[in-house]
């Protein structure tokens, strides 16, 4: 491998300062937060790794692009400039800008569902379960076995088990159904990829029965760029060539452009049939804004543009993938049970096998969180009981979340290696003496995604 490969593709050009606290301001500051790390000012966190989603560090050539921004409320320029570059790399004639994922998923969702519809995929994410939830509909999790095995190797384990696929629907009735929604990559699971194979069997089954199929392409990139080091037959082709092949498969797809688009705002959602776009706009000029703009400014429509041809670039994606696949490898060395392999975003560290002694209905991945902000400052997001699971309020049953994680989700062209290797040190040490980690309990939470602002507080208090 050429040496170049090994080190970032750019250059420093501006810098921003980071405050560094100690540990007893950090006590009071985690206190003030109720525990939970979502509600720290982010100028009190040192190393920020909640979320790889609207903290990318932009190019030059992005900020260049925002001084062009016309501001038109109807057919600004910069809106056809990203349409182009959309229709470019998905196939898809139908685009709708939204100010980030979540309007789109919440459009299509309002398209396909109604109470007691059944929306199946791999693993939908916090947000989008939520927009299934809201319509009355069901989500069902189909991911392969190993997807749920963080100690197992796998290439693929963002993959759809297809025979539990036919079998829900089989189960359900067509009927029943309303969409197949894939999440490119796996977001549940550490960022773990789906293989073209098996998106070509989704789509043999969608078709089968009739369904519609729909990426989230938030990290399509990333995704494509998997196929393309793992999977027979793609190591020869482009990450642009993988991806308009992956988005050829499906009949639309739901962005958060805050990942791969390499922006801080920004999504879409882009459809291959008519009708539903014309369903669609009417939701848009409702929720978001008229068609050109969905709730961004022009200058932001263009930065967006600019970064979804820069996420397509092999030296920038190598570097990308590299750089978390080190920060995951320090911490599998040092025998902390992370997910394996190393996903394309983040490192997950498995609760379950870090603190087996901390029950999931006393959020060990909350308690982690905790104290590796106390430890190094370091911000990161628990994605197990807190998030996932819930209690019957009236028979009191406990319902567990497959996987209880921390989530260490590294931002794009934004830390350094040293900024990394802090982390893992932190890691390392609170690992070592693991058994002084006490499990957290609910002071107050809402009945929905009731890990962004739930009160918290340590068990032993």
């Amino acid at each position: 491998m050429d040496f170049l490969s090994n080190v970032e593709p750019y250059r420093i050009k501006v810098v921003e300062p980071l405050k560094i606290t100690t540990h007893e301001e950090r006590q009071q500051v985690l206190k003030k937060a109720h525990y939970n790390i979502f509600k720290i000012p982010a100028e009190e966190v040192f190393v920020d790794l909640l979320t790889d989603s609207g903290t990318s560090a932009m190019s030059q050539y992005q900020w260049a692009g925002i001084m062009t921004g016309d501001e038109s409320y109807a057919g600004c320029r910069n809106w056809f400039h990203l349409e182009e570059v959309i229709r470019d790399i998905t196939g898809y004639p139908y685009i709708l800008p939204t100010h980030q994922g979540r309007p789109a998923e919440n459009i299509l969702m309002a398209i396909h569902l109604k109470p007691g519809i059944s929306a199946l995929g791999n693993m939908f994410f916090d947000t989008t379960e939520a927009h299934v939830l809201n319509k009355g509909g069901l989500p069902i999790d189909l991911v392969i076995e190993e997807g749920l095995q963080t100690d197992q190797d796998h290439p693929f384990k963002g993959n759809v088990d297809i025979d539990k696929l036919e079998q829900t629907i089989k189960r359900l009735g067509r009927e029943k159904i309303g969409i197949i929604h894939v999440t490119v990559t796996c977001n549940n699971n550490g960022g773990q990829p789906v293989s073209m194979a098996n998106l070509r069997a989704v789509r043999e089954v969608a078709d089968r029965y009739g369904l519609p199929f729909y990426l989230d392409a938030a990290r399509f990139a990333e995704n494509a760029y998997f196929i393309q080091q793992r999977e027979a037959g793609y190591a020869s082709k482009s990450i642009k060539e993988i991806a308009q092949e992956m988005f050829s498969l499906a009949d639309g797809c739901t962005m958060s452009s805050k990942k791969d688009g390499l922006v801080n705002i920004g999504g879409f959602l882009a459809l291959k049939d008519e009708q539903k776009y014309r369903q669609a706009q009417q939701f848009l000029i409702a929720l978001e804004g008229f068609i050109t703009y969905g709730g961004m400014a022009g200058r932001d429509l263009e930065a967006l543009s600019i970064g979804l041809r820069e996420v397509l670039d092999q030296a920038y994606m190598t570097n990308r993938v590299r750089q978390v696949r080190i920060f995951g490898e320090q911490l599998l060395q040092a025998g902390v049970p992370a997910l394996q392999p190393i996903g394309g975003h983040c490192v997950m560290l498995d609760m379950k096998r870090f603190s087996p002694h901390i029950p999931q209905e006393h959020f060990p991945a909350e308690a982690l969180a905790a104290q590796l902000y106390l430890d190094s400052g370091t911000r990161a997001c628990g994605l197990g009981q807190l998030a996932f699971g819930s209690e019957d309020a009236q028979t009191g049953q406990v319902h567990y979340s497959p996987l209880e994680v921390v989530r260490l989700a590294v931002p794009r062209r934004v830390y350094t290696d040293n900024h990394l290797k802090l982390v893992a040190d932190s890691v390392i040490r609170i690992y070592e003496e693991r058994n002084k980690l006490h499990g957290m309990q609910i002071v107050w939470a809402p009945p929905v995604l009731r890990h962004f602002t739930a009160d918290l507080a340590p068990l032993q208090e």
